[in-house]
């Protein structure tokens, strides 16, 4: 097992730059495996990403991983900005809008910003829109709070969405910050 900190970009010779410069809010290390065999590991504690790879992976390989956990994980940090459940809870007030059972951040949508399973009342919103400004996210929140209401995109739940006044501002963000594939459901 060899172990080595690592930043994308960097040859084994090149010093690190210093912590103010990183780009990324975390230090990482990569640790080579011959036990693992196929699967790519990353943990993070104390401000080190630790990524283990198994032994056999290329170095292009290797920045590949390093770049894709770097990315999961300042995703998975700028998160940490908002509080969910009283974001849901103020904007479903302030709208007079059911409030979800639980709404929580969900990193395996690339398709969607957000999804509503109105039986459960459970809501989850994609990890990556924590990179927006704050209006857009609560867009987002308060599209599916009205899910919770109105399962469809019927006029009627248009016109509960419209309460929100920077509705057709978000969207038209949103329509510009994605692909083609991307929605809100």
């Amino acid at each position: 097992m060899t172990q080595s900190p690592h930043l994308p970009g960097l040859g084994p010779d090149e010093r690190m730059p210093a912590a103010e410069t990183r780009p990324d809010p975390f230090l990482v290390e990569v640790t080579r495996s011959a036990k693992r065999r196929r699967t790519v590991g990353a943990q993070l504690k104390g401000g080190v990403l630790s990524i283990t790879l198994p032994s056999w992976m290329s170095s292009a390989e290797e920045l590949h991983w390093v770049a894709e956990m770097s990315a999961r994980f300042r995703r998975s940090l700028s998160t940490d900005r908002f509080d969910l459940t009283e974001r849901a809870t103020t904007l479903a007030r302030r709208y007079d809008l059911p409030r979800p059972s639980e709404i929580k951040w969900s990193d395996g949508m690339r398709n969607r910003w957000g999804s509503c399973t109105p039986t459960t009342g459970v809501i989850r919103i994609a990890t990556r829109l924590a990179a927006c400004p704050d209006w857009v996210v609560d867009y987002v929140i308060v599209h599916e709070l009205v899910h919770l209401e109105h399962a469809d995109h019927s006029a009627d739940f248009w016109c509960l969405v419209q309460r929100y006044p920077r509705t057709e501002r978000a969207i038209g963000y949103l329509i510009a910050k994605s692909g083609d594939d991307d929605v809100v459901d």
